[in-house]
């Protein structure tokens, strides 16, 4: 029977969604303040472009080491704890930018479950290519 890697689909899913809800926050703010292209120097538009920018540059290598790890095998728990570390991060960081855009709790603890965890799934995936 051919592996399915559901886990990973449903953390895309899920990844999707994120990125969807942070660029139509872009797509209305624009709108309601007539901006036709990038932020227009206001501060509350360049928190919510680089919320989905950042979202946007984080999210699809790391939903290619969750495939990854899936399909060699890597167990559902840690696949679970990978992907949902990642969008716990994912989902504090644009929260924690909307309210400053200066350090805040969500930016700095969104980046570092980010982080972890790709440098987890990145070890782990170094751990199956060199055994």
């Amino acid at each position: 029977m051919p592996l399915v890697p559901k886990i990973t689909a449903l953390f895309v899913a899920l990844h999707v969604v994120l990125l969807l809800v942070l660029a139509v926050r872009v797509v209305v703010s624009r709108r309601r303040h007539r901006i036709g292209l990038g932020d227009g120097a206001q501060e509350h538009m360049q928190q919510r472009v680089r919320a989905h920018g950042n979202a946007a540059e984080y999210i699809p290598i790391a939903m290619v080491e969750l495939l990854a790890l899936e399909l060699l095998g890597l167990p559902a728990l840690w696949l679970y704890v990978a992907g949902g570390a990642l969008l716990l991060g994912r989902i504090l960081h644009p929260l924690g930018l909307s309210r400053s855009s200066g350090v805040s709790f969500g930016r700095m603890y969104g980046m570092l479950l980010t982080w972890l965890s790709m440098l987890g799934m990145a070890v782990a995936l170094l751990v199956y290519a060199l055994r």
